[in-house]
């Protein structure tokens, strides 16, 4: 199968003071196209971390990345950049928005970037828009639209430039019940039109909605679910659920 992510014995430290906090420890781990990928764990285990340096935001202290089979910190800075542009769509917790343009301007803005003319970016965002049922709020700014709302114009924005890959950082952490299971469905959705998916959560809902998951606590990853194995875990945690007990990631 064809390797989106491969990671290898990746260590992250960062200097503070006069010592090294090590914050990534021996984290190795693959993900194939066609994957939706879940890493999970409890805040500060260095989920963040391992995504800045998936997206070349932060080279490992040790080990190896590959990401679409580039060996992204052989990469320039800049280079980086427009890799990230070209073949990868983000989804944040909280999206970061262009006050000044509309809905429909926000969403074509990532391929004005790559060089595209307006007319063309406009009609395309016009169309991702009513993709994900939202074209009728094009013309409003983002911030006068619900947190639902706002986070399907942002999958709309990560999607604009038909990226192999769409990273979701916490993309339900501001969402109520309601918009969050809509929002993970839409993200099923293009999964199973062929889009891999990698999200970051520490919420164990949602773990029902991936193909992979990954286990991690205090920089290491503790163990890795796929098939019957997640299958288990899932009914463990629908177990806990309906005894009352609180859900602690396992």
């Amino acid at each position: 199968m064809n390797e989106i992510i491969w990671a290898k014995n990746i260590d992250k430290s960062f200097h503070v003071g006069t010592q090294d906090v090590s914050i990534l420890k021996n984290l190795s781990f693959e993900t194939h196209a066609g994957d939706f990928l879940i890493i999970y764990g409890p805040s500060g285990c260095g989920k963040s971390t391992l995504l800045h340096i998936i997206l070349g935001l932060e080279p490992p202290t040790h080990g190896q990345i590959q990401v679409l089979s580039h060996n992204i910190y052989n990469l320039s800075e800049d280079d980086r950049a427009d890799f990230r542009k070209r073949h990868i769509g983000m989804v944040y917790q909280q999206a970061n928005w262009i006050r000044s343009l509309t809905v429909v301007e926000n969403v074509a803005f990532p391929l004005t970037l790559l060089g595209e003319e307006r007319l063309s970016t406009l009609a395309k965002a016009e169309k991702m828009l009513a993709r994900l049922a939202m074209k009728d709020w094009a013309s409003y700014i983002p911030t006068e639209l619900s947190s639902g709302q706002q986070q399907k114009i942002a999958l709309a924005r990560a999607l604009i430039s038909d990226p192999e890959l769409i990273i979701a950082d916490e993309p339900t952490g501001n969402l109520d019940f309601d918009s969050g299971q809509e929002l993970m469905h839409l993200l099923t959705e293009l999964n199973n039109q062929g889009k891999t998916i990698l999200m970051v959560t520490h919420d164990l809902e949602y773990l029902k909605f991936a193909k992979t998951a990954i286990h991690m606590f205090n920089g290491e990853i503790k163990d890795e679910y796929t098939d019957h194995k997640l299958q288990a875990l899932l009914k463990e945690i629908k177990s806990k659920r309906g005894n009352g007990e609180a859900l602690k990631t396992p």
